[in-house]
């Protein structure tokens, strides 16, 4: 990297995420080095001054956890800052082959498998469009892409951290178009043991919506504006809920469950949002109009009528989300709304224009957040899979990210 580059990088405001700070202590050894490999994930290159500056660590400590972390493969050191008095002080950044990450989301449309790195990079991405897929299929394609992908990769096999799995919660009982009497085993089977059946790594669940939002806080506009609602346009509808750098799950930990609002307006029959709002029911939309569609990417090149149709769906699904928005706005009051998912990009984009043209025509509700497409979009809850593993080795937790007052 030339010196200006890293000079002009080293000069940018540093964060080491949300309200995040070191403590001083023996005891936290582990929680220091996930602190500062996370400063260095989110701001790198940076140098070993500006890490204690921006943690609250000495530089002692510092110097002692960054050794470590190279030591370990996970640091790189990036050139020196050009400018300074004195010795000239080194950049650590990331290394993006230290340490990388499996992730797989499974759909009642699909399957889809991740190889990503601790800077979010996707190195290697497969997906097979599949109606209904059943625990044997799942099984089938992940192992032969997941030994595709290592075998594919240049030099010593990479360091993986585990496998991380997203899926719906209820993936066998919700009861959408055209599934299959058999669909039903998905209720009962052990997806722990399928996975760990394919590599000998831990393998680490998570809801579809809820992985979604966890890649966006820490891969998409999360890292910068950390409280915010994630929505997930799928075969379903799913939700997520962000605060501070926090997933918020709920008592019973089915929180952002916006795909099950009771819905009531007399252009619809539909009794939840998502049996109007979901892939699954845009695909029953069309074809209820005379137009066959199985795969997102056939939503783009569709004829007049077609388009029509869609149009028409987005017109409606717009009118419905702006309720559970407003509402959302005034209860929890995220700093943004992100709609993601499987959704054609251009689609995603005119559903959020649409949803914010009628937000925008509210004047007498205090403060609305903005509806954004998500930075993560279609493959958000496979990156969202692929972080868990990282969260649970590598990255800072809550308890990491809040401040302490410690040291």
């Amino acid at each position: 990297m030339p010196s200006s580059e890293i000079s002009r990088k080293s000069n940018r405001k540093r964060t080491a995420g949300a309200s995040l700070s070191g403590a001083n202590l023996e005891r936290v050894g582990d929680h220091n080095q996930r602190v500062i490999l996370q400063a260095i994930r989110v701001n790198g290159p940076i140098t070993r001054v500006t890490l204690a500056q921006i943690t609250g660590l000495t530089p002692p400590a510092v110097a002692n956890i960054t050794k470590r972390l190279l030591d370990d493969g996970l640091i790189l050191e990036a050139g020196r800052v050009q400018g300074a008095r004195g010795q000239p002080a080194m950049n650590l950044t990331i290394n993006p082959d230290g340490c990388l990450s499996i992730g797989v989301n499974i759909d009642r449309d699909h399957i889809t498998v991740v190889m990503l790195d601790l800077l979010g990079a996707v190195r290697a991405r497969a997906s097979k469009e599949i109606e209904f897929p059943l625990p044997a299929d799942v099984a089938k394609f992940c192992k032969a892409q997941i030994h595709k992908m290592l075998a594919g990769w240049k030099g010593e096999p990479p360091r993986l951290a585990g496998i991380g799995v997203a899926l719906p919660d209820d993936l066998g009982r919700v009861d959408l178009p055209h599934r299959p009497e058999n669909y039903g085993v998905w209720s009962t089977v052990d997806i722990g043991k399928l996975m760990a059946e394919i590599l000998p790594l831990p393998v680490f669940l998570e809801n579809d919506a809820a992985a979604a939002a966890l890649g966006e806080l820490q891969f998409g506009h999360g890292l910068r504006r950390p409280s915010f609602f994630y929505v997930l346009v799928s075969s379903g509808l799913g939700g997520g809920l962000v605060i501070e750098g926090d997933y918020f799950r709920g008592a019973q930990g089915r929180s952002g469950e916006i795909g099950f609002l009771p819905v009531s307006s007399p252009e619809t029959k539909a009794r939840s949002l998502q049996e109007v709002v979901s892939l699954s029911a845009l695909y029953a939309y069309l074809e209820a109009g005379g137009i066959l569609v199985e795969r997102p990417d056939q939503l783009i090149d569709l004829s007049a009528e077609g388009q029509a149709l869609v149009e028409a769906w987005i017109d409606l699904s717009a009118r419905l989300l702006v309720p559970p928005f407003v509402g959302i706005s005034c209860v929890v009051n995220p700093e943004a709304i992100y709609v993601g998912g499987r959704l054609p990009t251009a689609l995603l984009d005119r559903l959020v224009a649409a949803v914010n043209a009628r937000l925008a025509a509210i004047i007498d509700v205090p403060a609305l957040a903005r509806v954004e497409r998500a930075a993560t979009s279609a493959d958000g809850p496979a990156v969202g899979a692929a972080l868990l593993p990282f969260t649970a080795q590598l990255l800072p937790s809550r308890a990491a990210l809040m401040k302490t007052g410690q040291g």
